[in-house]
């Protein structure tokens, strides 16, 4: 299999995983950001597509401050997240996914000659660090909503 069809394979599967966790989430926030993870993969495949026919771009997104902004509106809520551990562990398996993506591309970008592929490549992998990185803070916040907004470094969202 080579990378345009493996990469292919693994955004499909991210945006599945998305949609199935969003279909069995009850809280409208969660469920929005998981839907914007999914949507995101769908963009990843679409770009996948476009390096398969040597245009290789990927569209700008701000999923971190999108993300954010639901948090906010969450935690402004009176709402008590009584999340099992299944789920948590749900997030965590998202995670390792996200992780295992990341670890792809940069590896492949290592691979490839041509400089635009190289770069998309790149541009994914950070995609997929910012996915890990936004599934850290839903973790968090659903392990503890009270102390997240409260935490003085509650700014790590804008990092990126």
């Amino acid at each position: 299999m080579d990378i345009c069809e493996y990469a292919l394979q693994l955004e499909k599967d991210g945006e599945k995983f998305y949609r199935n966790i969003a279909d069995n989430t009850d809280d409208e926030g969660l469920k929005s950001i998981m839907l914007m993870l999914a949507d995101e993969e769908v963009k990843h495949r679409k770009a996948i597509e476009k390096m398969q026919n040597n245009e290789c771009q990927l569209a700008e997104t701000d999923i971190l401050g999108d993300a954010k902004n639901i948090f906010q509106k969450m935690s402004e809520g009176k709402e008590n997240f009584d999340l099992g551990q299944e789920q948590i562990a749900i997030y965590k398996e998202a995670q390792e996914i996200e992780r295992r993506s990341q670890l792809f591309y940069e590896e492949k970008a290592e691979e490839v000659e041509e400089e635009d592929k190289k770069e998309l490549l790149r541009r994914l992998a950070e995609e997929e660090k910012k996915h890990y990185f936004l599934l850290d803070n839903i973790i968090e916040f659903v392990s503890r909503p009270k102390y997240w907004l409260e935490n003085a470094e509650w700014n790590h969202l804008e990092q990126y």
